[in-house]
């Protein structure tokens, strides 16, 4: 009885949480209706007994991911009025890309989507039931091949921002040997009084 208040208050809230997430202007406050997203996610793997699954989204997308890009875009400093003008250029492609994503989720969910009374009712849980032990059975066995996919695509994405990221030196520009700065010896300080002149 309750857990279906819970499940109608997370996804009211989660669905909000979502909306705001792309509308409001200010990026760090899109950041952190994110993590209101994320939380109320989080909820409803509780409500689904998936204990470990929600844990995880709260310390890896909550504690690192949304923390590292609220680092970002703070450090970025984002100019919303630039980054707003080529909207309406882009919006039927969006619109486009919109409806076939909804498209084929109503497709993979099928008849569950019109009538919730069609899925089966999940049989009830033993005294040793793990659902991490469960987690880690179907992602190597039943789904291990596109696990495999899935970190072989993470791969090549740390390689591409590697990639991207690394400049060639250029003829005349001057660069920091960092190596020569940290291996450079105490004899190449010299205390110098605050109140000595120096002499040019």
């Amino acid at each position: 009885m309750f857990s279906e208040y819970f499940f109608y208050l997370f996804s009211a809230v989660m669905a909000v949480s979502g909306f705001m997430v792309i509308t409001v202007r200010n990026t760090v406050h899109a950041v952190m209706w994110l993590i209101v997203v994320f939380l109320n996610a989080a909820g409803l793997f509780f409500l689904l007994e998936q204990e470990f699954i929600a844990l995880i989204l709260i310390l890896v997308y909550i504690g690192a991911v949304v923390v590292l890009l609220l680092f970002v875009v703070m450090m970025l400093d984002v100019n919303i009025s630039k980054v707003r003008e080529g909207f309406t250029h882009y919006l039927p492609l969006a619109v486009t890309l919109g409806i076939f994503l909804v498209a084929e989720v109503a497709l993979v969910v099928g008849d569950s989507l019109i009538s919730p009374e069609a899925l089966p009712i999940p049989a009830p849980k033993g005294a040793d039931y793990s659902n991490t032990t469960e987690v880690g059975l179907q992602l190597y066995t039943t789904y291990l091949f596109p696990f495999e996919v899935a970190s072989v695509i993470l791969l090549v994405a740390l390689i591409g921002a590697v990639v991207l990221t690394h400049r060639p030196a250029q003829k005349g520009a001057k660069y920091q040997k960092i190596s020569e700065q940290v291996a450079a010896g105490p004899a190449r300080l010299r205390k110098v009084s605050s109140k000595q002149k120096i002499n040019a």
